[in-house]
């Protein structure tokens, strides 16, 4: 009995070798016919003679770059984005009056004249996101089939919500809510220090840092993956518009698209890394009566700058993931001690209404524009936030990108898009509610404290709980490693875009890039503060949200042939599985019906 089951055994195995062996032949040829036979692709070519993966003409990352001295770069992108901005810190420096007043016009301009535009395209986004997520490419997966993940689920989140969030999430937390709260948004019509004015601030809130940013991230994040990835471009923006320019992305367009990605990205940074240094200035005022000026903000600037840029020569897996992964285990501990030190039943209470109002108001605040009011609140708010997230989108989505190897279309979609979501509302829900119920309770004046100045807002709750001293020094520390990460992110996602795609680049030049983000940051600062870092956003957010919309049309593109060639081999290996199985069953078949039929013994042979 033993010995037949072995033998049945070997048989099973070799019958799975044998399908193995006929499937692997099957998928090459399939392939292969699949991608020979594809219809060329036309999009909105001029000339469309270029297929949509021909690789005719197709480079290598950093093929054409230019080498010495310790770098390695893309000559017309590094050249003209670096010309850019230092001619633009030279005249903000030179004439910093008339830049102040020139950054307060334009902020109004923008926010009047185009923010029905960045209302309307935030939603775009969504709905695009939402497609592809539960749509026919949800199973394509970033790197081929066979790609498995660098970064663990739990690796992963932390740097997403560290790239995607960061230093915002302490600034606004409770500087955000206390606003709305004392200015409520004229949408819902409540007065100011109503006892629904509460809500609403806390609804308005949910929106702004709830799943519009992380739509706009997840779509640049996976146009990024997929071409780097699946189809060996370069991990630069320009890389996405294939379909659309063909082998024209290595000249004119594609160099205008990265400087354009490369200036969006250091003004993005630069407002956050700014609103960072304000909040850790008010922090060290509030423990050492440092003074909140500045002079002062420049200083830590240059200080923090030079811990980023330490972080940034470690790399990716030495630096940024650690850092990341610390950041997150000190951020959860610090939120842990306000729940447990602050109103807990309040806060968690709070917490599931916000969240239920949010859901239930999502669709108005989604298409509210302002239109039949006579004010521009939602040019502070809305606008800023929608504009800040996509001038931050390159950067967030090619480090996302760059981090994403092995995650599926549906997983990478919902994990950028969901995750991070509800940890940002529950982070605010726990900070907001505690200052609301502090606020409408008598016990803290934090509404004054945030019209004088939003970063002092942290300082002046904490300093109503337990432990103020304990409490703030975390918070500084938090907000200095969020700024350290902030940095040397951002830092390598611009030396992607400014070396042709290449994913390493030496040291010199990721440090370059890590000191001009800090300058770019005191430049703002010394601008015009907080009017010049909004400004700064809205201005380069305007353009490069006209490019995320040619992003989702060239990214469904790319999917499409990508699915149809998958679709191609699947049915091609079911048939060859299916007529292995047929002719295993028909032998084996055979085989018992020879059994059947042989003669038992010698007896019935004669």
């Amino acid at each position: 009995m033993l010995k037949i089951m072995n033998e049945q055994r070997e048989k099973e195995i070799a019958s799975k070798r044998a399908l193995a062996k006929k499937l692997k032949k099957a998928e090459v040829e399939a392939r292969k016919k699949a991608i020979k036979e594809r219809p060329p692709f036309k999009g909105l070519q001029i000339r469309p003679t270029a297929s949509l993966f021909n690789d005719a003409g197709k480079k290598e990352p950093g093929e054409d770059n230019w080498t010495g001295y310790g770098f390695d770069i893309h000559p017309q992108v590094t050249f003209i984005s670096s010309c850019i901005l230092i001619v633009f810190i030279f005249l903000t420096l030179m004439f910093q009056d008339r830049a102040a007043l020139l950054f307060d016009d334009a902020l109004g301009a923008i926010t009047t004249q185009a923010g029905w535009f960045f209302i309307l395209v935030a939603n775009i986004f969504i709905v695009a996101a939402v497609y592809f997520a539960f749509g026919k490419f949800s199973n394509i997966r970033i790197g081929g089939a066979d790609a498995q993940p660098e970064f663990s689920k739990l690796g992963w989140y932390a740097m997403l919500l560290s790239a995607g969030m960061g230093i915002g999430l302490l600034f606004w937390s409770i500087a955000e809510p206390i606003s709305h709260f004392g200015s409520p948004s004229p949408m819902f019509g409540i007065p100011a220090g109503d006892p629904g004015a509460a809500e609403a601030a806390m609804t308005t809130t949910f929106f702004h840092w709830g799943i519009h940013p992380w739509a706009i991230y997840s779509i640049v994040g996976l146009g990024l993956a997929f071409f780097a990835f699946n189809r060996g471009l370069p991990l630069t923006i320009r890389s996405i518009f294939y379909p659309i320019l063909g082998n024209r992305i290595y000249g004119f367009w594609g160099n205008l698209i990265d400087v354009l990605s490369v200036l969006a990205t250091l003004t993005g940074l630069a407002t956050s890394l700014g609103l960072g240094v304000q909040q850790i200035n008010a922090g060290l005022n509030f423990l050492f009566d440092f003074q909140i000026n500045t002079t002062t903000q420049v200083i830590l600037i240059a200080v923090i700058t030079g811990f980023a840029t330490i972080s940034v020569m470690a790399g990716l897996d030495g630096g940024v993931k650690r850092l990341s992964e610390l950041n997150m285990g000190l951020a959860g501990i610090f939120m842990l001690l306000i729940l447990i030190l602050g109103p807990t039943v309040y806060i968690l209470s709070g917490f599931t209404q916000n969240l239920g109002h949010y859901i239930t108001s999502l669709p108005q605040m989604s298409l509210w524009t302002e239109t039949f009011k006579d004010s521009n609140w939602q040019g502070g708010w809305t606008i800023f936030y929608w504009a800040w997230w996509i001038s931050w989108s390159p950067f967030v989505g090619m480090f996302i990108a760059r981090i994403s190897k092995g995650r599926t279309v549906r997983e990478f979609i919902l994990g950028v898009m969901l995750f991070p979501t509800l940890l940002s509302f529950l982070w605010m829900a726990v900070f907001g509610n505690t200052a609301l119920f502090m606020q409408t309770n008598g016990i803290a004046d934090i509404a004054s404290a945030v019209a004088i100045d939003e970063s002092i807002a942290l300082f002046a709750m904490v300093e109503n709980l337990p432990f103020t001293a304990l409490l703030s020094g975390v918070g500084i520390v938090l907000v200095t490693v969020f700024f350290v990460t902030s940095s040397d992110s951002g830092s390598l996602v611009v030396d992607h875009l400014t070396s042709g795609g290449k994913l390493d680049s030496p040291v010199p030049q990721r440090v370059f890039w890590a000191i001009m983000e800090g300058v770019v940051a005191a430049t703002l600062l010394i601008g015009g503060g907080l009017t010049t870092l909004q400004t700064a956003s809205i201005t380069t957010g305007l353009p490069f949200a006209v490019i995320l919309l040619l992003i989702v049309y060239s990214l469904r593109a790319g999917l499409s042939q990508e699915y149809e060639v998958e679709e191609t081999v699947r049915k091609q290996l079911e048939s060859v599985e299916e007529s292995h199985l047929l002719n295993e069953a028909i032998t084996s078949a055979v085989q018992d019906e020879a059994l059947v039929d042989a003669p038992s013994s010698p007896k019935d042979q004669k």
